[in-house]
């Protein structure tokens, strides 16, 4: 029988019944049943998936792993537009739904996100036969429990967080060491009440300490400058930079859970490592004196 441990540093997640951690586990490039478990049986309290990732395969192997376990860690999963057509209206929604739920081999989801609905206007969301329909449909039957928008452009999640169909935000890319625009989207959706997740606070490999590209495009020379500057304050600190860019969202009191991908079974263990690292406190403020980051992200 498989025991699982209680979660690393739970805290009710608002307007959900759910418990989470402060790092929930993300799994865009899954297709390994092996780290699947790993992951469902893991220090946190939550895994984050979509119907799109790896095309289906993520939530594959979710369901495959999960099929194997007495206990797992709860799954919070994405509906995505049609592939190839882009559709994205409430019947969509519900076949996205359903779709997960046979991947899953679940019954029901607590938390599913509306996500990346940049094939669709909001005018169109919100409309007649919308997306948001079908979302408010799937909770209205009680197969799920509260409903989210996950996506990355400010202005476009704005417009869905105000909105008050929703209870929980998910932004990626947007608030990390070097760009903090997601901060106002936060601090809207605080204010209603919402959940708040944080994904990629590494922003891909540049803050990992991994490669040089942050947020799916190459680095200017002036943003590379500016982070070869935060890595000689942590030096100086006497922490690393990976350590740095976790905290500087694990800090943030808007903050629920910070999202992070992982791609092997090392990974949450390094996770787990960065997560127990202490930031010296003056860390903070010699950051702050380096000045805002030349980020490539304009929206």
């Amino acid at each position: 029988m498989d025991i699982l441990e209680a979660p690393v540093d739970p805290r009710p997640l608002p307007r959900t019944p759910l418990e989470i951690s402060p790092i929930t586990l993300g799994t865009s490039p899954l297709d390994d049943p092996a780290l699947a478990r790993a992951l469902l049986t893991g220090p946190y309290a939550a895994v984050d998936t979509s119907n799109a990732y790896a095309g289906g395969r993520s939530e594959a192997a979710l369901g495959a792993a999960i099929a194997e376990l007495d206990a797992h860690r709860t799954v919070i999963t994405k509906t995505d537009a049609e592939p190839g057509t882009g559709r994205f209206d409430r019947d969509r929604v519900l076949a996205s739904f359903e779709e997960s739920l046979t991947r899953l081999g679940l019954d029901r989801i607590p938390l599913l996100h509306l996500h990346d609905p940049y094939s669709i206007t909001v005018e169109e969301a919100f409309g007649p036969g919308g997306a948001v329909a079908g979302m408010r449909e799937l909770k209205e039957q009680g197969l799920v429990d509260a409903i989210g928008i996950a996506a990355g452009t400010n202005s476009l999640m704005m417009s869905y967080v105000t909105s008050g169909a929703f209870d929980a935000v998910l932004s990626h890319n947007r608030y990390t060491l070097v760009d903090r625009s997601a901060l106002p989207l936060f601090e809207a959706a605080a204010e209603r009440g919402m959940a708040i997740f944080n994904a990629a606070p590494f922003g891909g490999a540049l803050l990992a300490g991994r490669g040089t590209s942050y947020a799916y495009r190459e680095s200017t020379p002036e943003l590379l400058d500016w982070v070869g500057r935060v890595e000689a304050l942590c030096r100086q600190h006497g922490i690393t930079l990976p350590a740095a860019a976790l905290h500087f969202s694990l800090r943030n009191p808007l903050i629920d859970s910070t999202v992070v991908g992982v791609g092997s079974a090392e990974r949450i263990e390094q996770l787990e490592r960065l997560r127990t690292t202490s930031v010296p406190e003056d860390f903070w403020s010699a950051l702050e004196g380096l000045g805002p980051a030349p980020t490539t992200i304009t929206d």
